[in-house]
């Protein structure tokens, strides 16, 4: 797609944000990437405007029938002043793979890149520089028809916008409490637990709602047939160090195949350490941890990026791992990962992308 993206500046920009209170998800910046589909033009019109709400008819299909995916990824701010993206292409082809599953036409994922470096750059003064701070990247699909009925629009919007963030560990990495799912379900193979989609993350809130209620911050979903596979935590893949191999659930069609996950195997193998896919029973990770085997679990995903779990909670049965403190392959691998992200370390997986 060879197309000039068309950059119309804002009149008046917004006051930046304290960049010490910046929070998650709080703030945006001053412009947002917009494309329009229709079936007799493609994908066309690709134009950076000043953001502003969006204007759609009551009607519109994605109020009523959801059919929307969404990605989310970041830019981040080097010492020397350079912004890079961290493996944006993989987050543009993860995207492809949810409209491939929601109906949506797909985009090319080159300029869907080039889109995203080019609004970082217009709003690259909202980049903040603070320690473990980020720009957020949030790209996103929605179905456009004007109409009620159950079918796949045909028309859509490509959205990006932009938000500044904090350090997602302000005062360090601290283990989180996890509490294990077993009355409700997130989804099922065929479903579209695989597909970045806000009909998933709705469907969890209930559950999630419950869990923060008896005081855990998120909850760990098992397999929605058996009740008893280890799946993942509301907004991240999971890990588990037992004995001297790091085990993950594999990718079954239920979970979505994480940017963060994948990533962190790779690292993990370059280490010498041993990585396995492969489900995993609640169960034997209780019976590891009895056993004296479960040294650390972990969850990986692009806000966290490595989020160490000190507790779990199956059924009223309480586990606390590695004494409820982050362990050395978790910090290790952050460590690592962070490093890249930020441009510390020798990128030799060529993950890395400047935006220039």
């Amino acid at each position: 797609m060879a197309q000039q993206i068309r950059i119309e500046r804002t009149k008046s920009p917004k006051q930046k944000p304290d960049p010490n209170n910046l929070g998650f998800g709080k703030y945006f910046t001053d412009h947002m990437f917009i494309m329009d589909y229709s079936p007799d033009k493609g994908w066309h019109d690709p134009r950076i405007v000043p953001y502003a709400p969006l204007q759609l008819d009551p009607s519109t299909m994605v109020f009523h029938y959801g059919q929307a995916v969404f990605e989310g990824l970041k830019a981040y701010r080097a010492d020397d002043g350079r912004i890079l993206l961290f493996r944006p292409e993989q987050n543009m082809k993860r995207i492809n793979a949810s409209n491939e599953r929601l109906c949506i036409p797909p985009i090319d994922v080159d300029f869907a890149v080039e889109a995203i470096k080019t609004l970082v750059k217009v709003d690259s003064d909202w980049i903040p520089d603070g320690k473990g701070t980020s720009l957020y990247i949030r790209p996103f699909i929605i179905s456009t028809d004007p109409y009620l009925g159950v079918k796949p629009s045909s028309t859509y919007m490509f959205i990006i916008i932009l938000s500044p963030s904090g350090a997602y560990y302000p005062g360090g990495i601290n283990p989180v409490k996890i509490y294990v799912e077993t009355s409700y379900v997130r989804a099922v193979k065929g479903g579209t637990g695989a597909a970045k989609t806000p009909g998933n993350y709705a469907a969890s809130l209930k559950a999630q709602a419950d869990a923060e209620k008896k005081g855990y911050i998120q909850v760990l979903w098992l397999d929605a047939i058996e009740k008893k596979y280890v799946e993942e935590v509301g907004s991240m893949n999971v890990f588990f160090v037992i004995g001297d191999e790091v085990v993950t659930p594999s990718l079954e069609g239920t979970i979505l195949p994480g940017v963060t996950r994948s990533s962190a195997i790779d690292m993990l193998r370059s280490m010498d350490i041993k990585v396995t896919e492969r489900k995993i029973t609640i169960q034997e990770l209780y019976d590891a941890h009895e056993k004296g085997l479960l040294r650390e679990a972990f969850g990986t995903g692009t806000a966290a990026v490595i989020s160490p779990i000190g507790e779990l909670n199956w059924e009223g049965k309480i586990i606390t791992i590695n004494d409820g403190k982050i362990g050395p392959i978790s910090q290790k691998l952050y460590d690592s990962l962070t490093a890249l992200q930020y441009g510390k370390a020798p990128d030799k997986f060529g993950w890395v992308q400047e935006v220039k």
